[in-house]
């Protein structure tokens, strides 16, 4: 996510510490709306027939691509109203249209994590939403204890990530599971992710960037969850 700098603002390294702290704790807290409105819109989602349905028919072959393809499409608008957008309402409307976006490919993902539960229970997503937080705040916590700079991840996770797509296309094309290991390896790169846009926080955004901020770390979190309910779903 690269990161435009407008008039009338500063990079976060130049701030006062109590700007920064600000600056930090509206970031967090745009994070914290988007994780709640998520959990809002995916328990709406799947008290909707039609919705749930769509869904779960878009799973298999080729209609997974479109659907992953559209995820795509909409994610990148998001990401660029959010970043490029001179009014701030638009701001919103990305972060918004990202997590509706995402609440909707989560569905069954969701749905065969519950289904692995013999009581249909809520514990594996409970048991991934855990691991994830912790993870998260952990990878955080080193960007922020050290003040590393991890702007060199960029190009490593532009090309972990190219790979990941590959692999997946291939999969839905040639018909083979990609397993554990691609899991696990995502679960890396999801990391990877959180650590260089949690340090994009501290050394590249500007001060009137916050939601942009939020949408990038939403993003990240969303991947590593994504991966580490794979693994649980698992059988």
């Amino acid at each position: 996510m690269e990161n435009h700098q407008t008039t009338n603002t500063q990079m976060v390294s130049m701030l006062t510490d109590v700007e920064r702290a600000s600056f930090y704790r509206k970031i967090y807290t745009h994070l914290a709306g988007a994780v709640l409105l998520f959990i809002l819109v995916e328990t709406l989602f799947f008290q909707i027939p039609a919705v749930l349905n769509l869904a779960l028919s878009l799973t298999g072959g080729y209609s997974w691509l479109i659907m992953l393809g559209g995820f795509m499409l909409i994610t990148n608008y998001a990401e660029r109203l959010a970043l490029k957008s001179e009014n701030t309402n638009l701001h919103y409307v990305g972060l918004i249209l990202y997590v509706i976006a995402e609440a909707f490919i989560f569905i069954p993902l969701i749905f065969i994590a519950i289904m692995a539960t013999k009581e249909g229970s809520m514990s594996i997503l409970n048991q991934a939403a855990i691991m994830t937080l912790s993870l998260f705040t952990g990878l955080s916590a080193i960007v922020f204890l050290t003040r590393k700079d991890f702007s060199f991840l960029k190009s490593i996770l532009a090309v972990g990530f190219a790979i990941a797509l590959g692999l997946i296309v291939a999969g839905v094309l040639f018909g083979f599971n990609l397993g554990l290991w691609f899991s696990a390896a995502m679960v890396v790169l999801a990391s990877g992710s959180i650590l260089y846009q949690t340090s994009n926080l501290v050394h590249k955004y500007n001060s009137n960037q916050h939601v942009a901020a939020s949408l990038g770390l939403f993003s990240s979190l969303m991947l590593l969850f994504w991966y580490i309910l794979s693994i649980l779903s698992r059988d």
